[in-house]
């Protein structure tokens, strides 16, 4: 993993949640979450976790499963900036059968159902893709229920 990340409403390190301070989840956020949910898979979904995500031009982030919360709770990421190359994969191991998607500023993905625990990552972002002026880099909103 080569990005830096800002947690909203809780603290996430590798691999664990902590109740260390850090700002609240806005409700705006969690109400495009809760939208998206609504419109892909159905049903109720309230997040307590947004994880910020910024990739400059070379960092990456190897397949990995968002497997530290909870519960089976969708995950919804959205991306702004520079589009990147997104790996998709399945939820038994990181290598293939897998799906390489190119992921556009304001791109929003849900993980859910079977595909909650895929297995996924960033292979490369794609300098300069960006909506003009927006920003150098991507930045990756994920928003997830941290507590069952």
């Amino acid at each position: 993993m080569s990005v830096r990340t800002v947690c909203l409403g809780r603290y996430w390190r590798p691999y664990r949640y902590t109740d260390e301070p850090v700002q609240p989840l806005p409700g705006w956020l969690a109400e495009l979450g809760r939208a998206a949910v609504a419109q892909t898979l159905g049903g109720p979904y309230d997040p307590d976790v947004a994880l910020v995500n910024f990739y400059d031009d070379a960092a990456t982030m190897g397949m990995h499963q968002d497997a530290d919360e909870r519960g089976s709770a969708p995950v919804v990421s959205l991306s702004l900036g520079d589009a990147c190359v997104f790996r998709f994969g399945n939820p038994h191991s990181r290598s293939r059968p897998w799906t390489d998607v190119r992921l556009e500023s304001g791109d929003l993905f849900v993980f859910g159902g079977p595909s909650r625990l895929a297995f996924h990552g960033v292979r490369r972002i794609l300098p300069g893709t960006g909506p003009h002026g927006l920003l150098a880099g991507r930045l990756n909103i994920t928003l997830r229920r941290s507590r069952p």
